[in-house]
């Protein structure tokens, strides 16, 4: 059978690492909130804007590739 210090110290390590971290409960700044969801707004479509078509493809096929070609 394991020792006791071998059992102690798996369910030590198992009950720190079975629990998710919150980081939820931290307060966020309005104004960085706000900023950061405008530049996600815009983001995409500003992207495919400035993309040529040949590297949109490009970029599509590597994902089609990644997503079904396993």
């Amino acid at each position: 059978p394991p020792s006791p210090d071998i059992l102690i110290a798996v369910s030590l390590t198992t009950s720190f690492t079975s629990f998710p971290i919150q980081t939820d409960t931290l307060p966020k700044n309005p104004a960085d909130v706000t900023s950061g969801r405008l530049g996600g707004l815009k983001g995409g479509k500003v992207r495919a804007e400035r993309l040529s078509p040949e590297r949109r493809r490009e970029i599509a096929v590597k994902a089609a590739s990644a997503r079904w070609g396993k």
